[in-house]
Parts: structure tokens; sequence; C-alpha cells
């Protein structure tokens, strides 16, 4: 935390600012985001509350992973209701982004 202090002190300053803190055993944290996943390795996670708000500290080490916007199987149900191939069906997906449209693109041609 801050050099000199050390976590006991830190935690009494922390508790007469009327901050108060909670160690929570977490084994893995994810963070989905619109385009990405962002994976917590070896967390160390604080919940701290503070003037009736509730904040989260996370550290560890931080794993990127882009997310798929269409899994395997939405691929296979278009592939299967309409008997295109696979790049005409993710194709379909991306372009209409939704699984049932993307089924009735295809069955238009």
């Amino acid at each position: 935390m801050l050099p000199g202090i050390n976590d006991k002190q830190m935690r009494m300053a922390m508790k007469k600012m009327g901050i108060q803190q909670e160690d929570i055993d977490a084994r893995d944290v994810i963070i989905t985001c619109s385009d990405k996943r962002i994976r917590v390795l070896h967390p160390s996670v604080v919940k701290m509350k503070m003037m009736g708000q509730e904040t989260l500290q996370i550290t560890g080490e931080f794993e990127e992973e882009p997310l798929e916007k269409f899994t395997k199987d939405d691929i296979k149900t278009v592939m299967e209701q309409t008997g295109c191939s696979e790049d005409d069906a993710l194709d379909a997906l991306e372009k209409t982004g939704d699984l049932a449209e993307a089924i009735l693109s295809l069955k238009k041609d």
C-alpha cells in the first residue's frame, strides 16, 4: 500500500475515517465487456464501504481475450436450418446480428 505504513496501521486509519474493509476470498474474477473478457488470475479482492458506497479493489494478473459474437452452436443451427456453408452462415449472422434473422435471410435466397 503506502511505504512506511504496515497493513494494520492502514486498516486502523481507514476505520477512523469511516471506511470499512473486508477481504473477499475470491478464486476467480471475470469482467465481461462488450468486446472482450478480462480475467484476473490469482486475484486479491477487497470490498470497501465508505459513505454508503461499496467498491471493490481487485489486484492480480490480468489476461484479456476477445469475445466471439456468435457461438459454434449458432453457426451450426443456421447451417442446419438453411443448408448453407459455415462461411455463409457466419456472414449472415454478422450482417443481421440475430440468429432468427440470419436463418430467414438465407432462406429468402
